[in-house]
């Protein structure tokens, strides 16, 4: 349980937990299963089924130890006792949850190395921002992820260097500016300040803007004060003033303000274009984006072989591109340069086929994050010799993360067929909000009420055509497709 203190009464049959600190309810959770531990450092241990513990056991041991150090040299004391960490099973409906004491996330992660750093170094954030100190109310979400995301990117500088912080940045960013497009810039679920009004799902604020646009308001406050390190120190006041409490907008920049009366002679509050209740309160993209230059040795390569196999004659291109070895290349430099071609899609018939023949063999013994990326572009562009990668990948993946965008991808164009076909195959092992969430995907058109299951020979009407081939709601729980935020444009923590 997400708790200090836990005793198993093994003559009761009993088992007894403790939280010695206040803690919001959204941070109460349980887990029951089969789980066995394993020591990874000196307050922490993972938890996970017999068959996972292994591999659980040899990514994360000694590491979670230098994460928890670096936020702590940060941020101050780690606050919690201990940090354990429990691995569920791949239906399990988000990536990770950052429950005090007990993170969960999904087991699914653990073939992606890069992104398991990013998911469980970000919860650790979440200890301090998010947990400690806690957004009052909903519509002010990017308290929480907004500073998780940046002490995230102060801890991976600390232990990764900046060019890496500065090419997942990139990463992150792209796909804030690919939801921008989908949605416009006029949606208010792009502000930092959401208002819960009647009608508005509070599902929709877990988006990129809660995390990216909160994340640059927040880098946008650490360079106003000119030194990272002080910035910092103002995070670490703020902490320990209102640590064990819920605070607004206003708390933060009110402590921002008082910490450097310098800023607050200036009224850097409110500079002209860059104002404070501006950044709270427009829609759009963030009004400022930090400097990643010093990213550029990892995003250039990738810009390049983009800019190759966009050029002409393909032939030559093709040529050139395949001389660049993106085996050697980090997971997120072969995600973004993926999802380049992903936003390209659909791209000429001879591009996709010189793509496949240089790169499918390969991206197929990656990892997941860069598998579904290639198998997107198979699914947008028709091409049905690597139709089988995708059902293979269906079979073998149970997680909402890893199947919807498939799903979506497959119903917008000609092979909803072939959903269905590999939907009855696979249902029975998939999580039951999943289930339902596929059979609305597949049931689109068929009028209110219809499900998949009831009809599989039925023709399906083509899904949200007005909202193009990213058309797709953010799903949690039973939620219905129905707007267009993709969930490959939002596939983030919690």
């Amino acid at each position: 349980m997400s708790a200090t203190q836990s005793v198993y009464l093994e003559e009761e049959g009993v088992y007894r937990f403790h939280m010695e600190h206040p803690v919001p309810a959204y941070l109460v959770a349980l887990v029951a299963g089969d789980l066995k531990p394993a020591d990874i450092g000196p307050r922490s241990r993972v938890w996970a089924e017999p068959c996972l513990l292994p591999t659980a056991t040899s990514k994360l041991s000694g590491v979670v130890e230098q994460w928890l150090s670096a936020a702590e040299r940060l941020y101050g004391p780690y606050m919690w006792g201990r940090y354990d960490i429990v691995f569920l099973p791949p239906s399990f409906p988000i990536v990770a949850m950052e429950n005090p004491c007990l993170t969960f996330i999904i087991s699914s992660i653990l073939e992606s190395d890069e992104f398991l750093v990013i998911d469980v170094i970000h919860e650790v954030a979440h200890s301090w921002f998010g947990n400690a100190v806690t957004n009052a109310t909903w519509e002010e979400m990017w308290l929480s992820e907004g500073l998780a995301t940046y002490a995230q990117r102060r801890i991976t500088t600390e232990t990764y260097g900046a060019a890496f912080t500065c090419l997942e940045t990139a990463f992150r960013l792209d796909a804030l500016h690919r939801q921008m497009r989908l949605l416009g810039e006029d949606s208010p679920v792009s502000k930092l300040q959401v208002k819960l009004e009647p009608g508005v799902n509070p599902s929709h604020l877990m988006n990129l803007f809660t995390y990216e646009k909160g994340y640059c308001f927040v880098y946008y406050l650490s360079q106003l004060c000119g030194d990272p390190q002080r910035f910092d120190d103002f995070l670490r006041a703020y902490v320990e003033k209102y640590k064990f409490t819920s605070v607004v907008a206003q708390d933060l920049l009110d402590s921002f303000l008082s910490f450097f009366p310098e800023l607050k002679e200036q009224s850097v509050d409110c500079r002209a274009g860059l104002e404070f209740e501006r950044w709270l309160n427009a829609t759009g993209p963030p009004l400022a984006e930090p400097d990643l230059s010093q990213g550029s040795s990892l995003t250039r390569p990738v810009e390049a072989l983009f800019q190759l196999w966009t050029a002409e004659p393909l032939d030559q291109a093709a040529a050139s591109a395949s001389a660049i070895d993106i085996s050697k290349w980090r997971t997120f430099q072969t995600a973004l340069f993926l999802d380049r071609l992903l936003d390209g899609s659909p791209l000429p018939q001879e591009v996709v086929m010189s793509l496949s023949k240089c790169y499918s063999s390969l991206l197929d013994s990656m990892n997941a994050e860069i598998r579904i990326r290639w198998l997107q572009i198979v699914v947008r562009n028709d091409y049905y010799p690597d139709l089988h990668r995708v059902r293979r990948f269906l079979e073998s993946q149970m997680s909402r993360m890893y199947t919807i965008p498939l799903y979506e991808d497959l119903c917008t164009g000609a092979l909803k067929s072939f959903a269905l076909e590999v939907f009855y195959q696979t249902q029975g092992r998939l999580h039951p909000n999943l289930r339902r969430t596929i059979q609305q995907i597949l049931s689109q058109g068929l009028g209110p009420g219809a499900e998949a299951s009831t009809a599989p020979n039925a023709e399906l009407a083509r899904a949200g055509a007005e909202a193009g081939s990213d058309s797709a709601a953010l799903l949690l729980g039973d939620e219905a497709p129905s707007s267009t935020i993709s969930l490959r444009d939002v596939n983030v923590s919690a």
